[in-house]
């Protein structure tokens, strides 16, 4: 069993922060289950990879959950919404306020029903500020913390096709929540635990934003190639690309060494990790020259050697198959119906005493509805009248 087991989470998420959160508690142990609209949710459907239309985002987002579906907008299924709180310890909803309302999932309905109830909600601007009411994705806090202007090719932002504000949120979120779980085994109380994306975007850019603030640095894009270090940035081989990546003296000092050009050194544009920064394209010409005529694999050996971080540039299928990542075994295989096995990535954090587990691939849809709804002591007519009513 894992350490969280023994509580019950409702999932009422959408796409990733809300979802992965609660995610992370079930790989830990917690029963959640994901509550999702009659047809699916769309997340469900997001990057199709089976005849159904089943998307590969739900099959990371929903490993290890029951599924459900439920219509809280029907006055059969805000009963149903009821009885599920009153069994749960926490509910996790990544829903505009005016929508939680409506579906009796915000705090003070909630707490009708179960006063020591956990909330854990994620939006966009979080609560009280003249945003707060708006929608929006990932790629909204990666344009409004700064990251994308200094992004990509000069002139040009340009964002990360990878959601890491939404996987940030939600690694946040699912930590308020055990410290929400903490709290309420010390004290009998529940709270609302609140994740936004711009909040967690804002974090990842907070050196420069305090940078900005006490200089005026004004910085703008260099694509690929790092302002704070040096040499750092992307460089082609003779047959692909490889990150170079040099912080900090000693690094330079072996680096220099390495590509026998000992003289860096002593150079002033070089004298700190500030100066190798300003003066990065001269540093990326060097690299850029060193690696032109190796190829990669004797170029990161070279690297490896002097102890100098560097790293190959993958494809999505070249992730999968380092030799490196088979060997820790973090993305495993998990068979959905008929699908061959997919590369799950586990829990991105390992306990040596009470590790995650993937048990169980993500739920088809409605997977569980009966078997919940009799254990909230509906009977077979019952939930009948539910489906017949399009509660349920």
């Amino acid at each position: 069993m894992g350490v969280l087991s023994g509580y019950r989470v409702l999932d009422f998420g959408r796409y990733v922060a809300g979802p992965y959160c609660a995610t992370l508690l079930a790989d830990f142990g917690a029963e959640v289950i994901r509550i999702e609209k009659l047809a699916g949710s769309e997340d469900r459907y997001t990057m199709p990879v089976e005849p159904d239309g089943v998307g590969a985002l739900f099959l990371q987002m929903n490993r290890n959950k029951k599924g459900m579906t439920l219509n809280p907008m029907k006055p059969e299924g805000r009963e149903v919404v009821k009885r599920l709180v009153a069994t749960a310890d926490v509910v996790v909803a990544n829903i505009p306020s005016a929508g939680l309302k409506a579906m009796g999932l915000d705090y003070a309905s909630l707490q009708e029903v179960k006063r020591d109830i956990i909330l854990t909600t994620v939006s966009t601007f979080g609560s009280g500020g003249p945003y707060s009411e708006r929608v929006g994705f990932d790629g909204l806090g990666q344009v409004m913390n700064g990251g994308a202007h200094l992004s990509g090719p000069e002139g040009v932002p340009t964002r990360s096709p990878m959601t890491m504000v939404d996987y940030g949120t939600a690694m946040m979120s699912a930590f308020g929540t055990v410290t929400a779980l903490l709290h309420k085994e010390r004290t009998g109380e529940g709270q609302i635990v609140e994740g936004a994306l711009l909040n967690t975007a804002l974090t990842f850019s907070s050196a420069y934003l305090v940078e900005q603030q006490l200089t005026q640095k004004n910085r703008v894009s260099t694509h690929n190639r790092a302002q704070i270090a040096g040499p750092a940035d992307i460089i082609r081989t003779r047959d692909g690309w490889i990150m170079v990546q040099v912080i900090g003296q000693p690094l330079f000092e072996r680096w220099a060494h390495m590509v026998g050009r000992p003289e860096l050194i002593e150079d002033p544009r070089f004298a700190s990790d500030n100066d190798r920064g300003d003066n990065g394209d001269a540093l990326t010409s060097i690299a850029s020259e060193h690696a032109a005529g190796l190829t990669t694999l004797e170029t990161l050996d070279l690297y490896a050697q002097a102890s100098v971080p560097a790293g190959p540039v993958y494809t999505p299928q070249e992730a999968i198959d380092d030799p490196h990542v088979k060997h820790m075994g973090f993305l495993e295989d998990v068979q959905y119906g008929s699908l061959p096995p997919a590369p799950l990535a586990r829990a991105p954090i390992s306990l040596s005493e009470t590790p995650s587990e993937i048990k169980t691939p993500a739920p088809a849809l409605g997977q569980h509805t009966n078997e919940i709804l009799l254990s909230l002591g509906y009977d077979d007519a019952e939930i009948e009248e539910l489906r017949r009513a399009r509660a349920v």
